[in-house]
């Protein structure tokens, strides 16, 4: 290097503890940090949990059951021939939203 002094890293000086023990300045060590964690942080350690994504696993699993009953119960509102036949959810609602129109149409004329 041209420059006369150091090269020193941009790491904030570790903190050292009360008891002397000296565990707790390694940077790169998240877990022995001594200085309070974000709110950020707290939140991604707590959604690294397996329990988290378990529960949110199963909160998105039932939100998924619904939004499809949903389009079920729509579907069978819809008139199609046949009646049966299997449609893509936006087909479902392209079919419903011209359906609207028409029964519009109808009570207007």
């Amino acid at each position: 290097m041209l420059n006369s002094e150091p090269a020193v890293p941009d790491v904030p000086p570790a903190r050292s503890d009360a008891g002397g023990s000296g565990a707790g300045g390694n940077p790169a060590d998240p877990g022995s940090r001594k200085e309070p964690l974000s709110r950020e942080e707290r939140r991604r350690r707590r959604r690294a949990t397996a329990k988290y994504r378990t529960a949110h696993a199963t909160r998105e699993r039932i939100r998924v059951e619904a939004f499809n009953v949903a389009f079920g119960e729509l579907r069978r509102l819809l008139p199609t021939l046949p009646p049966d036949k299997k449609l893509s959810k936006i087909e479902i609602l392209r079919l419903a939203i011209c359906y609207i129109s028409y029964l519009n149409h109808v009570l207007d004329v």
